[in-house]
């Protein structure tokens, strides 16, 4: 019972947690290597660990990993902060005026709906296929869903706050930069670990399409022949990448906002 008790608490730490995640990637690429092997998982439709990694390891050896990871990760991070700056800008205008916030949020709301992806091929024909178009397409993801989220947070500000700076003379655009740019800015940032992600998918997907180097590029080549461990590989980097970048934007809020650190610990343990 005391061991089972000291294993308990132990799985509760990073060190437990990590453990418990190892194991689990560890055992399920065994599974999928002896099914594999076995003959129960078709290597032609579906690859296999072993294939993977030695298409990694060649990808490796010959450089095209790190440039096709290289120009995919430059897309993706010059359309989001692009987008990001762009979007978060208007959504915080948004509330400096009333009369816009009521004229455009409308059309936010439509252009919203529309899949940013259907956008690709009308992108690609007015910017070429060159860097600009894929960065062109990423900004289309990115700049709707940082304007949404911030304009949502400036909603969300201290009415109570805003009333009392009022009361004591100040003006909108006090009130603006003391009570609504601070507290809309944690929302903000942390609505980056969304559309990091949509820039990584906007750069893809422009790849997709047409592109000469790019994770997204190399997937589709490989898809084309049938090479299935090559498209895992360039799978698997896209995850690497995105799994960066996430805990990058993670690291970056909590130096911004160390009173948010500890937010994910207040939960009561049963």
């Amino acid at each position: 019972m005391k061991s089972s008790s000291s294993l308990k608490r132990w799985l509760n730490t990073n060190s437990g947690q990590f453990f418990v995640q190892f194991m689990s990637v560890v055992i399920f690429f065994a599974a999928w290597q002896i099914g594999a092997e076995l003959g129960f998982i078709s290597e032609f439709l579906i690859g296999s660990p072993a294939g993977i990694w030695k298409r990694f390891v060649a990808s490796v050896l010959d450089l095209s990993i790190f440039v096709d990871t290289g120009y995919t990760l430059w897309e993706a991070l010059l359309g989001f902060v692009i987008g990001t700056v762009i979007g978060t800008a208007i959504g915080l205008y948004l509330w400096y005026s009333k009369w816009a916030a009521q004229i455009t949020e409308p059309f936010i709301v439509a252009l919203n709906s529309v899949p940013k992806i259907a956008l690709a091929p009308i992108i690609l024909l007015w910017f070429g296929t060159g860097l600009g178009a894929k960065v062109v397409l990423v900004v289309s993801m990115t700049a709707i869903i940082a304007l949404i989220a911030a304009h949502q947070a400036t909603k969300d500000a201290d009415k109570d706050l805003q009333s009392l700076l009022y009361s004591m003379g100040g003006t909108k655009h006090q009130i603006f930069f003391e009570v609504i740019v601070p507290s809309a800015m944690p929302t903000i940032v942390s609505n980056f670990r969304i559309n990091v992600g949509f820039g990584l998918v906007g750069a893809v997907v422009g790849e997709f399409i047409s592109s000469k180097a790019g994770l997204g590029h190399m997937i589709y080549n490989a898809s084309s022949l049938y090479e299935l461990n090559s498209v895992w590989v360039g799978l698997f980097m896209l995850m690497i990448v995105g799994f960066i970048l996430y805990h990058g934007i993670d690291a970056l809020e909590k130096l911004m906002f160390p009173w948010r650190a500890d937010n994910g610990r207040t939960q009561i343990r049963m």
